[in-house]
């Protein structure tokens, strides 16, 4: 397993993995497998430009995915928001997730970024789990923050400063 810093030019390899996860786990995101397959291939570019997105390889088959959203204000730009967060099935448990957080991380890090934050389903324990042995502390919850269907499910905002102050335990700042 490798794992890709994707650039404009890797669209193919975005669109597979991010399709195959909106369409293997709809629950698990806000977006739909439709908001994402009517965009031209100038906007999946625009995306990947926008957004620091991650790819795990298995060869050359994506096999999990993980993007970071940084804020744009001045006063929020040591902030980031990980995004599209999938590892197939069959890879779970490989710490395949574990290496995609760490190379997001790096990154956020070099950026400037001293904040990550995410949004994780309530009904959602293993993410939870893993979020948490990563260092992510829960700051908040949105009640019914998202559909599933007619059902509201929860939210779970987490956040994790990656400056050194809120090391995972047994992990220094340098992860």
């Amino acid at each position: 397993m490798r794992i890709k810093h994707l650039d404009q030019n890797d669209v193919e390899i975005f669109r597979h993995i991010r399709l195959e996860a909106l369409n293997r786990v709809p629950e698990a995101f806000a977006s739909t497998a439709a908001d994402w397959e009517r965009l031209s291939t100038e906007e999946w570019q625009q995306r990947l430009t926008a957004n620091a997105v991650f790819v795990a390889l298995e060869g050359d088959e994506p096999a999990g995915i993980m993007g970071l959203m940084r804020e744009r204000a001045s006063r929020l730009a040591h902030r980031a928001t990980i995004i599209m967060v999938y590892v197939r099935d069959e890879a779970r448990g490989s710490g395949m997730a574990r290496e995609l957080l760490a190379h997001l991380t790096d990154h956020a890090r070099r950026s400037g970024i001293r904040l990550l934050e995410l949004v994780v389903r309530a009904d959602n324990p293993a993410a939870i789990r893993f979020y948490t042995r990563e260092g992510f502390r829960e700051i908040g919850r949105v009640p019914g923050g998202m559909f599933d269907g007619e059902k509201e499910v929860d939210e779970i905002l987490m956040a994790r400063h990656i400056d050194g102050r809120d090391a995972p335990q047994g992990q220094g700042a340098s992860r």
